[in-house]
């Protein structure tokens, strides 16, 4: 019989209100171009089921820092995504999940991103949970005023760690 490793897994949830439209905050998320205005990365995809999707940083010589898979793109209302260092892409184990959740709210978005299937105590549980904060922050910025965070002026322990 095969000896199965079972990992103690937690999830990472986020909520934030922002003055936009479900349409537009979904373009922040998957399109490249508007991404890397926030985020400093550009997220690259057709965004079909099934497809890879990756993380690429815009100003560090094109380096990949998170890949995965398109689980569900239904636009505007819901993304979901495999996520994985580059290193683990090809153990399915090693992958934690995103869902993007986009909802109306009155008259703005109420978005709600759950990253789940995080290792307890892992380098990704810390990473995400010190990153989304500020990249989500530097959305509602940028959608709201046309500019968002600049992520990587800060000093270094300021800077979402890596993979965000």
């Amino acid at each position: 019989m095969a000896e199965q490793s079972l990992k103690e897994t937690t999830r990472f949830v986020y909520v934030i209100y922002i003055l936009s439209t479900p349409e537009k905050v979904f373009e922040a998320i998957a399109k490249p171009e508007v991404t890397r205005r926030y985020w400093g990365h550009e997220n690259i995809s057709d965004w079909q089921p099934g497809s890879d999707w990756q993380h690429v940083r815009a100003d560090d010589g094109r380096a990949v820092k998170v890949v995965g898979k398109v689980v569900e793109a239904t636009p505007p209302s819901r993304l979901v995504i495999t996520w994985a260092a580059p290193a683990q892409a090809a153990d399915p184990a090693a992958h934690s999940r995103v869902t993007f959740a986009i909802e109306e709210y009155e008259s703005m978005v109420r978005l709600t991103v759950t990253h789940d299937d995080l290792e307890i105590g892992g380098d990704m549980t810390k990473a995400v949970t010190q990153g989304w904060p500020v990249i989500l922050s530097s959305l509602k910025s940028f959608l709201e005023t046309g500019r968002g965070i600049d992520l990587f002026a800060k000093p270094k322990a300021a800077c979402p760690p890596a993979g965000l």
